[in-house]
């Protein structure tokens, strides 16, 4: 059954079947090269790529690997495109070609039409009339961005990865919030769990935040639990809610920071991840987010890591990106989000290869 193809249709000489464990060194090797045409430091995530192609990330997806035509079963792959079902009417796809295919504009098409056709299925499944389709690629990789650009994807934005050094001097001279506002850990149980109106204090926080962003999407919250807890070790004492208080003395959710931590590497020491910072829209303007990011800085700093790293849209209306570099955030790279969209139909591939 592995060897059976799908999608069909595949140049000739091209046959396709699901990720296999044999799969992951090679596909790591394929995306470390494609990333390494614009950024020579790039490095993959071997065990995050191993969930995604076998593990348990791979029950969110839909993914093919592509192969010569009469190789065997085991034979190492030579491009890999996934369609992950991220929440009502999103499709979020990871995609890598080697650059020694020869047809690489027609097997790109073939696969690029697939993901239209997953994601199709996915919208009908979750009762919305389209999916919308959304990769990444860095920005200044003509090759990648040509391909999309080919097969009906548009650029709508450009993200910015910004870094700021942390000090060990910042565990105790970080300036606290401002009057009125507050920071605190999630509460955990004595087993160490997070209390769960924590948890969905943080998520609601963050779906409030970016409920006007260009690319909001409602993402429930056993979808947003399911993704977090799924995608690596959650460290509960990196996530963190800001309250504001309110003229009858009581204290209410503002805000929400989830950080994670970043090994140490070759030529960097470890850090903190800053993955999602909202604050609710009624809170803006208090200083709320500068209050959160200062609690990650103290946290990185009493932990002795040497910096901390987020993502941020680089076309946001609230100006986030001139917060992050007052407060020392400089920009080090820049990815670009490619859309396309995929109307909600049956879908007989879909049924095809919901077998395996």
């Amino acid at each position: 059954m592995l060897s059976d193809p799908f999608p069909p249709s595949l140049p000739r000489g091209w046959a396709s079947r699901v990720p296999i464990e044999s799969d992951v060194p090679v596909i790591a090797d394929l995306v470390l090269a494609d990333r390494r045409r614009t950024d020579p430091k790039a490095t993959v995530d071997l065990a995050r790529l191993e969930s995604v192609l076998v593990g348990l990330r791979s029950w969110s997806r839909r993914q093919v690997v592509v192969l010569p035509a009469g190789a065997a079963a085991d034979a190492p792959p030579v491009a890999w495109i996934a369609c992950v079902d991220r929440a009502a009417g999103r499709t979020d796809v990871e995609w890598v070609l080697a650059d020694s295919i020869a047809d690489r504009d027609a097997v790109a098409a073939v696969l690029f039409a697939w993901a239209v056709e997953v994601a199709g299925s996915f919208a009908r499944h979750r009762g919305v009339p389209e999916s919308l389709l959304d990769t990444s690629v860095a920005e200044g990789d003509v090759a990648r961005t040509s391909l999309l650009a080919r097969n009906g994807y548009q650029k709508v934005r450009t993200w910015l990865h910004m870094r700021r050094p942390v000090t060990p001097e910042e565990a105790t001279t970080t300036p606290d919030p401002r009057e009125g506002v507050r920071v605190r850990r999630v509460h955990e149980h004595p087993s160490g769990m997070p209390l769960a109106q924590d948890v969905r204090t943080v998520h609601r926080m963050l779906e409030e935040s970016f409920a006007d962003h260009f690319n909001s999407y409602r993402e429930s919250f056993p979808e947003f639990a399911a993704r977090l807890t799924g995608e690596r070790e959650v460290h509960w004492d990196h996530w963190w809610i800001a309250e504001v208080r309110q003229e009858d003395g009581s204290w209410w959710p503002a805000g929400g920071l989830v950080c994670s931590e970043k090994p140490a590497t070759g030529d960097a020491p470890e850090g903190t991840y800053l993955d999602y910072l909202g604050v609710h829209r009624s809170a803006r303007g208090r200083g709320v987010a500068k209050a959160l990011l200062r609690a990650a800085i103290r946290d990185a700093a009493e932990r002795g890591r040497g910096y901390c790293e987020l993502e941020v849209d680089a076309d946001s209306p609230t100006g986030a990106d001139g917060l992050y570099a007052s407060m020392g955030f400089e920009s080090r790279s820049r990815t670009e989000s490619w859309h396309s969209s995929a109307p909600a139909h049956p879908s007989r591939l879909l049924e095809r290869s919901e077998r395996y």
